[in-house]
């Protein structure tokens, strides 16, 4: 009950996280195919769109009883991930270094100099809290392993490893490549939603809005991937004692879907959600649950290097979790 409900939390927060990308990026991308000054339209209001993305896309994907359907939808947002990550590496060479100054505002506060150009390799500061929750909350799968698994044609551990290798080994080059490229074309001017950037220096680039509708179909089609285990851990926690109906399975999708849309609007930035969300549910899915799991299954001897290994991701998980929800909160109150 304890890790369905982590499950839950965890996947409304991720659900919320990428539909308020839909609300910020989607009236950019809807503006960058017009040719005039419409602001104030209906058409570029972010929260009328993501209503109307959320009930004509996320809706019927999320209704589908089976998650085995959502695997095309998935390796289509794949590809355009990975178009996303290809532009970024290239567009590095499109925006000079010192970055230009955009306001009169920014000359006061910027300091334009080519020390701004520096990589470094390290670089602490308060902003430091939110990093291990987002890359915890980044490569969290576990919620869809065993739904994935029951689905495969011939379930077996040695497939469902291959599965496992396989994506997030894709994921982390994807990642590691766009965060690279990204940091190397921003320093320390990057913002939390990598695109807003390059929409702020190449407002008119034909490439970028491509990219910019590219990822917002990849993020509306993960969307129903992550809302499958939800509406799995809502059932067996709250519904486990009916029997197996549509009508549930309908009005169960609906408030999740509900609840994640009204999260999505009114939540202001993506690094709180993806702060606090992942400082607790993420390190606990993927630290401190897989461990208690092992030491309560295994028979082996405490000391065994397994057990004292489960012992280190339980102690592990636990620190980091609450050493980044103190230091996220702490910027809260500081800012």
């Amino acid at each position: 009950v304890l890790v369905a409900t982590t499950i839950i939390i965890q996947n409304i927060g991720a659900m919320s996280s990428y539909l308020l990308i839909i609300k910020t990026e989607l009236p950019g991308a809807v503006a960058g195919f017009l040719s005039g000054d419409e602001s104030g339209s209906w058409y570029l209001d972010g929260r009328v769109l993501l209503l109307i993305t959320s009930v004509c896309i996320v809706f019927p994907l999320a209704l589908l009883p089976k998650i085995g359907f959502l695997g095309y939808t998935s390796s289509l947002s794949f590809f355009f991930m990975v178009y996303f990550a290809l532009v970024i590496m290239i567009k590095k060479w499109s925006i000079p270094c010192p970055l230009p100054l955009s306001s009169a505002i920014e000359t006061l506060q910027v300091s334009n100099s080519t020390g701004d150009c520096k990589a470094k390799l390290f670089h602490l500061s308060k902003e430091s809290a939110y990093a291990i929750p987002t890359m915890a909350f980044s490569f969290l799968c576990h919620t869809s392993v065993l739904p994935i698994y029951c689905e495969l044609r011939s379930p077996s551990k040695s497939r469902m490893q291959n599965v496992a290798v396989t994506g997030i080994g894709l994921s982390f080059l994807i990642y590691f490549m766009s965060a690279l490229f990204g940091y190397l074309t921003f320093y320390d001017k990057v913002d939390s939603e990598l695109l807003q950037g390059y929409s702020r220096y190449l407002p008119h680039d034909i490439v970028i809005v491509t990219v910019k509708v590219a990822i917002l179909f990849a993020v509306l089609l993960t969307v129903p991937l992550i809302h499958f285990p939800a509406r799995k851990a809502v059932l067996m926690v709250f519904f486990s004692h009916l029997p197996v109906s549509w009508m549930c399975h309908i009005l169960v999708t609906l408030t999740l879907n509900t609840i994640v849309v009204l999260f999505a609007m009114y939540v202001p930035d993506i690094k709180n959600v993806f702060g606090v969300v992942g400082s607790t549910t993420s390190t606990c899915l993927l630290f401190v649950y897989p461990g208690l799991f092992y030491l309560k299954l295994n028979r082996e001897d405490f000391l065994s290097p397994q057990k004292l290994g489960a012992c280190a991701l339980v102690i592990f998980g636990i620190c980091v979790g609450l050493l980044s929800l103190v230091l996220i909160i702490f910027n809260w109150i500081d800012q």
